[in-house]
């Protein structure tokens, strides 16, 4: 038992030393955030599923539970778009071609035609093979001997060579032109055979025939063979050779036309894509209840994961890797550009609660049956609470992302995606200077205009009359998000502990109660914080600082002293110093605790964290010069410790808080000048700020050298405006005056 304890505390200390590490609350808050969205993103997907055969009675009405496509009808449509496409295509000629298989049979059926006869010439007149070398057929006596030649063809054996060519070939030769190609001999017949194949050639390949003019082409191949033979200078044809190569190429001359199929298909493919898909709309009515289930009925269902043989994993693991996909592309972007925010557990979680509070917002409007509620998604509420509390480049990117969301939970339709996008960045943009609230009301009605322009542009280009004529809601989209934001953003900059703008802003307002405490009860302490704000103010916009939060931690950075403001020489008025009267170290003490009086003063009046953080490093771990070294003089021999003359610090931790520890005591040393001439002004202010960077007083903010020599620039600019010398009126002007207002 001892041991299993042991282990569990072991165990426990492990845990609570991991979570202690940098950078595992952000992955635990990451994660969160990835299973609060998924969660939304799935509300719908993993429905209830019926079990449902085609011819059976629905138990129930069945609504489709988000947009899809009904394969089902729209692939009816593209098929008969497609037969319709084709069948229009068939009548065209220019969707057919040549066909050159058939010119290839074309010439083996000839080519065997001529190779029967010659075979049987050579076989019944060899003498004539012999006797013809000069290529003369036996017509014209070259054979001298047409005896032989005629005792050898009778009619019986013309027959039987006809019926061979016939049965070779498939071509039906007449017997009197067989007889008349025997009787010209082999060598004659092999020259006309390739006569003949060129013929063929020359007249499938390149000759469109079809049923219409096959027969005027055969009645042109005497012609046609004539004007091959001349333009091939080759020897001119007998009638009775033109006759025999006519009478055998001309039953192969048929029909060559063929579909061009490639073609065929590329039409019927641009017909189906003509389709535009036919959609089953979220909550329309798929099937009533007592009413026979179709084949389409299914196929809806099958799509929608409604059938129990259907499996819902593979939709949930694409909308997980998207959402995952998305998270890091945000995360990587913020360990990028805003590693600030990325430390800060409390502005992630926000961030993450701002995503899934609008994301969640869009799912629920995405579930209402009616198309205008996708418009409505707030996704300017986000951006502009973003970045008010946060960074208004962060907004943008929550702008994109939120704009995916709103896709995928609205059908994954663009137009509702593209809404959003422009509505989201309308609102990231409208807000990056806000004044008061009345800013966030015109910064509404810009988002409002925004998308009330997008939608009617969209519908336009989308010839949808349904988003032109409920543009208006673009405009609802972005008051609504306006008053959400200022609904909204004071609760949630209280939770999280952030100061905005606004709240620095109303801070500033010198209505406010610790600044009209710090007027009526230390006006000398309140009249040197103003212009320590004015001088800090100056100063942090010279080097790119956050000018009004600088000023509101001036504004507020002495009001410790309000517990004992007469212990401090600006709310002295020629009366008695009571600091003359008590020890150096206890005057110290008194100057010192100002600082802490100032933090707790600001704690119960509830001011910000980051303006408590002047209060508290205003003067850094400085020396109280004046009284270390009066305590030195009334007493040499003492060993006094620099120590117990110096403010308890911290040191500066920021840009700011160093300007305003400089600004503190370049506006008091600025007080002593007898005569503040520019130039004295200048040597002041540059051997305080050398002195304090001596000190180490700067160390621990990050603030540059050459800032350092932006804000000397700023504070003589400033005090030299304050203490600018004034023209003397003449003593009869001031007489004048004196009477005129007695």
């Amino acid at each position: 038992m001892k041991s299993l304890r042991s282990v569990r505390a072991r165990v426990g200390r492990w845990a609570v030393e991991t979570f202690k590490k940098t950078g595992v609350r952000q992955w635990l808050l990451a994660a969160l955030v990835f299973l609060a969205l998924l969660g939304i993103l799935l509300a719908n997907v993993v429905t209830e599923r019926v079990d449902l055969a085609v011819g059976q009675v629905a138990p129930k009405d069945i609504q489709a539970t988000h947009r899809v496509i009904n394969r089902y009808r729209t692939e009816q449509l593209r098929a008969a778009e497609a037969d319709r496409a084709v069948n229009l295509a068939l009548q065209d000629e220019a969707n057919y071609v040549i066909n050159q298989a058939a010119a290839v049979q074309a010439r083996e059926r000839v080519s065997t035609a001529f190779g029967v006869m010659i075979d049987r010439a050579e076989l019944l007149f060899p003498r004539l093979v012999a006797a013809s070398g000069d290529g003369a057929g036996a017509g014209d006596g070259a054979a001298g001997e047409p005896g032989a030649v005629a005792g050898a063809l009778d009619e019986r054996r013309v027959q039987e060579v006809a019926a061979q060519v016939r049965s070779s070939s498939r071509l039906d030769v007449p017997a009197a032109l067989v007889a008349t190609g025997l009787e010209l001999g082999a060598e004659r017949l092999r020259e006309l055979a390739s006569v003949a194949t060129a013929l063929v050639t020359d007249v499938l390949e390149n000759e469109r025939i079809d049923e219409e003019n096959a027969q005027e082409i055969r009645l042109g191949l005497e012609e046609r063979l004539m004007a091959m033979t001349r333009a091939s200078g080759g020897r001119e044809l007998a009638p009775d050779e033109i006759q025999l190569v006519v009478g055998v190429v001309g039953p192969v001359v048929q029909p060559n036309l063929v579909l061009d199929l490639q073609r065929i298909n590329r039409i019927k493919e641009a017909a189906m894509r003509e389709v535009q898909p036919v959609y089953v709309e979220r909550g329309q009515m798929i099937v009533r209840r007592f009413d026979p289930v179709t084949e389409e009925h299914l196929q809806i269902l099958q799509d929608l994961g409604l059938l129990k043989e259907t499996s819902n994993v593979w939709p949930a693991v694409g909308l997980g890797l998207m959402l995952a996909v998305m998270l890091g592309l945000f995360g990587v972007y913020l360990y990028q550009r805003k590693g600030e925010l990325l430390a800060n557990e409390g502005h992630l979680a926000l961030l993450g609660l701002i995503l899934v509070l609008v994301g969640g917002t869009a799912k629920v409007l995405g579930m209402i049956p009616w198309e205008g509620a996708g418009y409505l998604a707030p996704v300017a509420l986000a951006t502009m609470l973003i970045a008010i509390l946060l960074d208004a480049d962060v907004a943008l990117m929550a702008a994109a992302f939120l704009a995916v969301i709103v896709g995928i939970v609205t059908g994954q339709e663009m137009k509702f995606a593209a809404v959003a996008l422009a509505n989201g960045l309308a609102g990231a943009l409208s807000v990056r200077k806000v004044g008061d609230r009345s800013d966030l009301t015109r910064a509404g009605l810009l988002v409002g205009a925004v998308s009330f322009i997008t939608m009617v542009a969209l519908g336009f280009a989308r010839s949808e009359r349904f988003m032109v004529t409920y543009s208006f809601l673009g405009v609802v989209n972005g008051l609504v998000s306006a008053i959400g934001t200022i609904g909204l953003f004071p609760y949630l900059e209280t939770v999280f502990g952030i100061t905005s703008q606004l709240r620095l802003l109303e801070l500033s307002n010198p209505n406010q109660p610790l600044l009209r405490k710090l007027l009526m009860e230390a006006p000398g302490t309140y009249h040197h914080s103003m212009i320590v704000g004015n001088l800090a103010e100056a100063a942090a916009e010279a080097v790119g600082g956050d000018s009004l939060l600088t000023r509101v931690g001036a504004m507020y950075h002495d009001i410790g002293k309000t517990k004992r403001p007469y212990f401090f020489i600006e709310n002295q008025y020629g009366g008695e110093n009571p600091h003359d009267k008590i020890a150096p170290t206890l005057s110290t003490l008194i100057l010192t605790s100002h600082v802490k009086d100032g933090v707790e003063l600001a704690r119960q009046h509830r001011l910000p964290e980051v303006v408590i953080d002047f209060i508290r490093q205003h003067h850094g771990t400085t020396l109280v010069k004046y009284f270390y070294h009066k305590a030195k003089e009334t007493g040499p021999d003492e060993n006094w410790d620099e120590k117990d003359f110096r403010y308890p610090g911290p040191k500066p931790q920021s840009k700011e808080a160093a300007i305003v520890l400089l600004a503190d005591s370049v506006e008091a040393a600025a007080r002593t000048l007898s005569r503040p001439t520019p130039g004295r002004i200048e040597g002041l202010v540059r051997k305080i700020v050398k002195d304090h960077l001596a000190d180490g007083q700067l160390d621990e903010s990050d603030i540059t050298l050459r800032d350092l020599d932006k804000i000397c620039d700023a504070f003589v600019r400033v005090l030299t405006g304050i203490y600018h010398k004034r023209v003397e009126y003449p003593e009869t002007v001031i007489s004048e005056m004196e009477a005129r207002q007695a």
